[in-house]
């Protein structure tokens, strides 16, 4: 499984049928399908390149209005992880990146994990933050600050803020980051 797809729905109703329709036309395994704020639908598949391809292919050439999908080869690792809600948090500086979609937030994580010795401890898909992403990077500062300027680069006017934290305070690090 080194290949993600990620096919952003514009509506929940149209999401769940691609949904079904990507499944049944690739051998590839659902990460997740939900829905997000704003009447959208997010859908993330993994499996080998082809069958990835051929997933987020068939859902593009359904005509149902997509806000945008992706394809990632060599997805990295703590993507999927952090797609399935899990990751630990060290001590160090965070980078946190607001996307206007969810599809170009997660493009935008994986770029940034690939490009910068950083470990991605949070994402954030659309529910309850209207249809918007975030994610957070943590590591030394220059190398968060590296990957968070790769994000910034990926997303373009996608990019709706993106801050580095040298040394969160305790509490806020706790709050943002589920940190027990």
């Amino acid at each position: 499984m080194d290949t993600l797809g990620i096919v952003e729905s514009k509506s929940i109703a149209a999401g769940v049928q691609l949904a079904d329709i990507m499944m049944k036309g690739a051998d590839v395994e659902l990460v997740r399908a939900s829905t997000i704020c704003s009447g959208r639908y997010i859908i993330f598949v993994t499996g080998n390149l082809s069958s990835v391809k051929t997933s987020v292919e068939l859902a593009r050439e359904s005509k149902r209005p997509l806000a945008g999908s992706f394809i990632i080869s060599n997805v990295s690792k703590q993507v999927i992880t952090v797609l399935k809600r899990s990751a630990i948090v060290k001590d160090g500086a965070l980078g946190i990146i607001e996307c206007k979609t969810v599809s170009a937030g997660v493009a935008a994580a994986d770029c940034s994990v690939k490009r910068s010795s950083v470990d991605l401890v949070r994402m954030v898909t659309g529910q309850g933050i209207n249809g918007k992403s975030y994610f957070i990077l943590n590591g030394d500062i220059a190398s968060v600050e590296e990957a968070a300027n790769a994000a910034k680069d990926i997303l373009g006017k996608k990019l709706i803020d993106a801050v580095v934290l040298a040394s969160p305070n305790e509490s806020v690090l706790k709050a943002i980051t589920n940190k027990k």
